[in-house]
């Protein structure tokens, strides 16, 4: 292994990776040329962006550490309080900036997509610095059906650290009643679990993840009508203390910016009903790009040029409709599925 000279020969090795570079850059707020200016010792730091440079590059904590305070002996004297109160730290000022500036400069058909990315990244990143195991979604209400109703959830876009995979966006499912999200959107009031494995009393039906052992859901609203929720789940039980709960409230609420007007519901009109389990769900949901494509070409042949954001709406639309259908067939119940508590 080579043996660093000092912290800023150690992060010139680092961003040599400019995809690194980008990320560690976003996730402290700064440009990448700044990054560029401390590794090349024309440029110091703040004390704040050295201790979150330390959570943003976990693997290299110690070494960085012991570097750092070769530099700037006065670093460690601050250090521990800040590790002990790290978990209390609010977002960012930096990401709300990044956020708004990303609002207003981006085309409205790339800014939601930008924002939620940006937002669910720093997120993993702060809520799972020690990258212990952790996922993060964004799920989203379907639109009213025939009956004007919202009668499932979709999990819109996700990013996780092992054993989750990174991007889980291939392995979004529908959420219905059964599940925390569909709990927390249909009363629009938070809730945490924070033991897979413990059995207590006043207990109801949730459907699990496998990997998960603790999990945490906020809904995101704006004039008391919802529009889905950010979920947070962890391979660690007993995980969500209340810093990282507070945490989760303030990504969630940040994350009503990437909702148009129109996709938030009044709760009078959340009747969610029961999806079938995931095992069923992920053999419908394999071909949703060729579904896709097929809607794109119908279309065109008939003359109406349906774009591909519209394509997906119909066939998620569709694949909605076959999974409720199938749950009838099924006939599932909230029975079916683990009780476990709610707090």
């Amino acid at each position: 292994m080579e043996k660093y000279t000092s912290w800023r020969e150690l992060l010139g090795s680092i961003i040599q990776d400019m995809q690194e570079r980008q990320r560690i850059a976003g996730l402290l707020g700064v440009n990448v040329v700044t990054l560029g200016r401390w590794a090349g010792n024309a440029s110091n730091p703040r004390y704040q962006h050295l201790r979150r440079l330390l959570s943003v590059l976990p693997q290299y904590r110690a070494e960085l550490q012991e570097l750092i305070v070769v530099e700037f002996p006065d670093f460690s004297l601050g250090l521990e309080l800040s590790k002990q109160g790290e978990e209390q730290d609010l977002i960012s000022s930096a990401l709300y900036a990044q956020v708004f500036n990303t609002y207003t400069i981006m085309p409205h058909i790339q800014r939601s997509w930008s924002i939620t990315n940006l937002i669910l990244r720093h997120a993993l990143d702060q809520l799972d610095s020690q990258k212990q195991g952790m996922a993060v979604i964004l799920i989203q209400c379907m639109p009213p059906s025939q009956n004007g109703k919202v009668c499932s959830l979709r999990e819109r876009i996700g990013f996780g650290n092992s054993p989750w995979p990174a991007n889980l966006e291939p392995h979004a499912i529908f959420l219905g009643m059964e599940s925390l999200s569909g709990y927390v959107v249909g009363t629009c009031q938070s809730s945490v679990l924070q033991n897979r494995s413990k059995e207590q009393q006043g207990v109801r039906p949730v459907h699990w993840d496998q990997l998960e052992k603790s999990a945490a859901a906020y809904p995101i609203y704006r004039e008391s009508k919802v529009a889905g929720c950010l979920l947070v789940s962890s391979a660690v039980p007993n995980y969500f203390l209340p810093s990282r709960l507070k945490l989760i409230e303030q990504y969630a609420e940040l994350l009503s910016l990437v909702f148009d007007y129109e996709e938030f519901y009044p709760l009078e009109q959340i009747s969610l009903q029961i999806m079938p389990h995931s095992s069923y769900q992920e053999k419908m949901l394999f071909n949703f790009r060729q579904r896709v494509a097929e809607v794109m070409l119908t279309s065109m042949r008939s003359g109406e040029n349906l774009d591909i954001r519209k394509a997906e709406a119909l066939v998620w639309s569709q694949l909605e409709q076959e999974l409720l259908d199938l749950a009838v067939d099924l006939n599932m119940t909230q029975e079916e599925y683990h009780p476990l508590q709610v707090e």
